[in-house]
């Protein structure tokens, strides 16, 4: 029951990425699946159809998805960060001995036992906190897209994007904050049960009697290691340039010299045609440094934005190639001088 949930994740992943790879190989046959897969993943430029047509919204629509996010990994947040914080309490205690550590930190789970090392319970305690840690990198992630969406981007009305498409960011930012909380959501959600369950009956919090302070909430992440802070300079590094990346192409939507489209110049453009993907890349390879490589489902949603960003870049190149005849030959699809 524990491993149901990053199970369904895993699959739910492959079954996004086992189409995309599919789609990717150069054979014949495999023709009408790149068809299909592609239909599903043309936006913005890729698929400036009629509104009318059928299957398809506006690509405005992308502000839904970090709606979803940020609303969605704020409440993961929140109750990760206040279930990490009721176990640190107890555990800063001498008092306690450690039958009542691991008790309190399982809520009577039979996930850890007394007889079990009192390492255990500490490398417990250092998975919720880097759990904590991952979720805080994508609610940033969620907000500044959000922000963006709402202030750097103005979409043209006739950008489209396929319900299908639209349905699978809806699962991707709802997913993948789950994602990085998964080996730890039966204690979450118990705890989260709990606390509800109080406040509706009790009046009260279950945790009424631990004294919140600041830098109690805070001082656990000063014990987090090396992969936390290289995965969180990646993170800010990739974050930097898809926001400059994003400036650059929502100015291109202001021009008033009844050209259509202009060829994206300045950072990360000036080696590849799709750097905002690219650096989305980086973004999420630093979440998953920061995880310490150490989860399959995590692995699994990287190889999904992986899959996809590169199919999607690779159709946004063919794009600019054959819009203008003097675009820059020196330029690849989304990795500097590879592809």
């Amino acid at each position: 029951m524990e491993m149901g949930l990053p199970l369904l994740l895993r699959a739910s992943w492959l079954a996004g990425i086992l189409p995309i790879a599919l789609a990717s190989l150069p054979f014949s046959v495999l023709h009408p699946v790149r068809e299909v897969v592609m239909s599903f993943a043309k936006r913005g430029k890729l698929n400036t159809s009629s509104p009318s047509q059928k299957f398809t919204v506006p690509q405005s629509f992308f502000l839904h998805f970090y709606l979803v996010a940020v609303v969605w990994t704020m409440f993961l947040v929140v109750s990760t960060w206040s279930y990490a914080y009721s176990i640190t309490v107890p555990m800063a205690s001498q008092s306690l001995d450690y039958s009542t550590i691991a008790s309190h930190l399982t809520g009577g789970s039979h996930m850890f036992s007394i007889h079990k090392p009192q390492s255990t319970s500490l490398e417990h305690w250092h998975l919720l906190w880097r759990i904590v840690f991952l979720l805080l990198m994508m609610e940033i992630q969620a907000l500044r897209r959000l922000y963006e969406t709402i202030y750097v981007f103005n979409y043209s009305s006739a950008a489209r994007m396929h319900v299908f498409g639209y349905l699978t960011g809806i699962f991707f930012y709802t997913a993948a904050p789950l994602s990085l909380c998964s080996l730890c959501w039966p204690e979450i959600y118990g705890y989260v049960v709990r606390v509800a369950t109080s406040i509706i009956i009790k009046g009260k919090t279950h945790e009424s009697d631990i004294k919140y302070d600041w830098w109690g909430l805070v001082k656990p992440f000063t014990s987090l290691g090396w992969w936390q802070w290289i995965g969180a300079i990646m993170f800010a590094w990739g974050s930097i340039h898809q926001f400059c990346c994003h400036a650059i192409l929502g100015s291109l939507r202001t021009v008033s010299e009844g050209e259509e489209y202009k060829i994206p110049k300045g950072d990360w453009f000036d080696l590849v045609s799709c750097p905002h993907y690219l650096a989305e890349i980086v973004i999420y390879g630093g979440i998953l440094i920061a995880s310490e490589l150490s989860d399959l489902t995590v692995w699994l949603l990287f190889a999904f934005v992986f899959a996809n960003l590169v199919v999607v870049a690779g159709e946004t190149h063919r794009w600019y190639l054959h819009k203008f005849d003097h675009y820059p030959k020196s330029r690849r699809a989304i990795f500097p001088r590879v592809y």
